[in-house]
Formats: structure tokens, C-alpha cells, sequence
């Protein structure tokens, strides 16, 4: 799905643009019915991003942007050294528009809210929103893990989920993302020439899940793009 870095130098030159080879576009008038926009299509359910080195600038820019009121929660899962009390909530909540806290082991995912990942606990969703922590063992040496994220996620949301890849090294998140993908979600992947660390949003393109390669800058825009227009 994804293609040359000519469409990445298009992605940036305007409305109707391609992102490696990904089309960036506006939904129109009449979309085709399998159309993101389509007005035969499911609303949107959630909003599941991962990051890690460099995940807190990229984060906060991206959760920035979303607008308080925000139809549909929005999940979270930050690399975070497990050894050291965290203030990520209260980190992203500065800029945030919504509350942001750690998740709970219980808690139902409200629209309008963000739940980050507490360290050393991965992060997964049930039918209805239903959060879930568990301190099974490490996956591919990372607790959270945003393929498990990603990996409930599709399970409980199937095409009403979007999942993405923000800056990080290593691959967490892409075959997740596959996942979401193969239900018939959306996946957004920070472009990598551009992010602080490429490693996790080049892997999910190279797993070939990707919807959207995007600067981080207009991710925001997008994911709320496409929450809106879905009908509710």
C-alpha cells in the first residue's frame, strides 16, 4: 500500500495529496460505500495510539489537537521505564483538551477521555470498552505492549477501531496494527522521515497496514477528520 517518497513529498504540498503512495484526501461529496466516509459505514468506537522514545512530545502535539468533547475515548500506550514513579497523565494533560489519566483495571473508556498505559502494565480493551491490565510476561521485551493494545483493540472494535504509530525504535505496534487492518480498521502511521525516531512507524509500513503516512502535525486533523464524518 505504501510507495515511493515522491507521494511523501506530494503529502505535504496540499489538500488532495498522497502519502507514499497512500491517497490523503478529502471525503467527498459521494463516497463509494467502502468508503471511510461512507454513510453506510460504522461509527468510529476508538482511538489507539503508541509511541516510545520520543513519545511524549509526539503525544502531547497529536492528543493536543483533538478537541475536548471528543465523540470516542482514546487509548494509549507509552514505552515507560517501570523502575520510576510516572506523571505521564499529568505530563499529556497540559496540553490535552480532555482528561487524561492512567488506566484502571475495570475502568469502561468514555468518549471524551484519554487512558495512558501505567508502566509495567499492558493495556488491553474488551467489548464495550471494558479496560483490562495485566502483568502477563514481556512481549518482545516491552510491557505495555502496543501489539496487544492494538491486538484487542481489533478483536472488541473491529472497522470502528483507529490505531496509530507515532515515533519509537523497534517494531512494537505492527502486527497489531495488522490486526486492526485486517478487521477492516484504520491504521495512521507518523511519517517516518520526519519522526525523531523512525523504527515503530517504519515497521508498521512495512507490514503494509498502513492507511495514512502523515507529518505529525496533521495527524490530529485526520483522526478527527475521520471520526466526524462517520455517521454517529
Amino acid at each position: 500500500m505504501t510507495g515511493g517518497r515522491g507521494g511523501c513529498e506530494a503529502a505535504r504540498q496540499g489538500a488532495d495529496r498522497y502519502a507514499c503512495g497512500v491517497h490523503v484526501r478529502q471525503i467527498p461529496d459521494d463516497p463509494p460505500a467502502n468508503d471511510p466516509g461512507s454513510a453506510g459505514a460504522e461509527p468510529y468506537g476508538i482511538v489507539a495510539i503508541a509511541a516510545s522514545a520520543g513519545g511524549i512530545t509526539a503525544l502531547s502535539r497529536v492528543l493536543g489537537g483533538l478537541p475536548a468533547g471528543f465523540p470516542v475515548p482514546v487509548v494509549v500506550v507509552q514505552h515507560l521505564d517501570p523502575r520510576h514513579k510516572t506523571i505521564i497523565a499529568e505530563v499529556l494533560g497540559r496540553r490535552a483538551k480532555m482528561p487524561v489519566v492512567l488506566a484502571k483495571e475495570g475502568q469502561r473508556a468514555e468518549p471524551g477521555a484519554i487512558y495512558v498505559a501505567p508502566p509495567n502494565h499492558h493495556l488491553l480493551v474488551e467489548a464495550e470498552g471494558v479496560l483490562v491490565l495485566s502483568s502477563s510476561e514481556l512481549v518482545h521485551f516491552l510491557r505495555p505492549s502496543a501489539d496487544l493494545l492494538f491486538e484487542s483493540v481489533a478483536g472488541a472494535y473491529g472497522p470502528r477501531a483507529i490505531a496509530c504509530v507515532l515515533t519509537g525504535t523497534g517494531s512494537d505496534g505492527a502486527m497489531g496494527a495488522s490486526a486492526i487492518k485486517s478487521r477492516g480498521g484504520t491504521v495512521i502511521a507518523e511519517d517516518p522521515e520526519l519522526a525523531e525516531f523512525r523504527g515503530m512507524p517504519e515497521a508498521v509500513i512495512a507490514a503494509g497496514a498502513v492507511d495514512f503516512i502523515l507529518p505529525l502535525d496533521e495527524i490530529a486533523s485526520v483522526i478527527r477528520g475521520l471520526v466526524e464524518v462517520r455517521p454517529s
